[in-house]
């Protein structure tokens, strides 16, 4: 264990590895992330299913999480280069396919959810809408272990503070940069994790369970969950360090977010009603 710093501010050491065979070569953190997150969207699929609330069973929900997988892989990789690494793209085309280099965008991610569930619901002849309900329920487990991730990969760090529980980054400083001339940052990896990833995920469940939303006005609970994620991301933003230029003053991840607002309104405002819902 590391002495403490005078100001006792812990010195982030963690590996991205699990396991290492190479130096850029092994079992990372991050790949284990995406893995846990479709895990628990696939159990919880499963439980819908079983209680009543999906028509997706096993093998429907196997296929929608595959759809799901190959979705946030390529919009998460093609919207981090479009969105943040667009000099990079034009610059070295081939750095698309280094996917051991790590670069991933979940408005991206978003983007290639979107086209993944149209497909589905297109083969499966199942409402886009229902879909929609049902996966953003479970996406929320999978940015809280990418967040995670993050943390442990030291990336993605927050802004300079004085906090207590602040934390040195050293891949924030210039390679070799003595550690006692880092300054400490927020933790801000962290902070999403509990924002965009726990705190959605308790209310998608309780939305989901507690009220008859998804069977009422499906869409309903979809355009919620842009609002809140975006609300979220832009708190976290706050104290996060942006990692590139800002757009008519906001970080690009606030920026973006305003385009999934407009979608969760719109989502809300047209979802169509049940029945039952108009008699009410």
């Amino acid at each position: 264990m590391l002495a403490p710093l005078p100001l006792a501010y812990w010195v982030h050491n963690l590996s991205p590895f699990l396991i290492r065979f190479g130096e850029n070569f092994g079992i990372r953190y991050y790949g284990l992330a995406y893995l846990l997150g479709f895990v628990v969207a696939g159990w919880l699929l499963h439980r819908y299913h079983t209680a009543g609330r999906s028509p997706l069973d096993t093998n429907a929900a196997t296929d929608l999480v595959l759809h799901l997988v190959m979705g946030v892989i390529i919009g998460g990789r093609l919207g981090y280069f479009a969105l943040y690494q667009t000099a990079t793209l034009l610059r070295d085309p081939l750095a698309l396919f280094r996917v051991w280099e790590g670069g991933m965008a979940s408005h991206g991610g978003f983007l290639g959810v979107v086209v993944a569930l149209w497909l589905y619901a297109r083969s499966h002849k199942i409402g886009f809408l229902t879909l929609a309900d049902l996966v953003v329920t479970v996406a929320p487990a999978g940015l809280f272990f990418g967040r995670v991730a993050n943390f442990v990969n030291g990336e993605l760090w927050g802004k300079i503070t004085g906090v207590p529980w602040a934390v040195i980054f050293p891949l924030s400083a210039p390679a070799g940069t003595p550690t006692d001339l880092i300054p400490p940052r927020h933790p801000s990896q962290l902070y999403e994790a509990g924002l965009e990833g726990l705190l959605l995920l308790a209310y998608a469940q309780w939305r989901f369970w507690k009220t008859d939303a998804a069977r009422a006005q499906p869409g309903r609970i979809a355009g919620e969950f842009l609002i809140a994620y975006s609300l979220a991301r832009a708190i976290s933003e706050v104290f996060r360090e942006p990692d590139a230029s800002l757009i008519l003053g906001l970080s690009r991840g606030t920026f973006y977010s305003l385009f999934l607002v407009a979608a969760g309104m719109a989502l809300i405002a047209f979802a169509p009603r049940s029945n039952s819902e108009h008699q009410r």
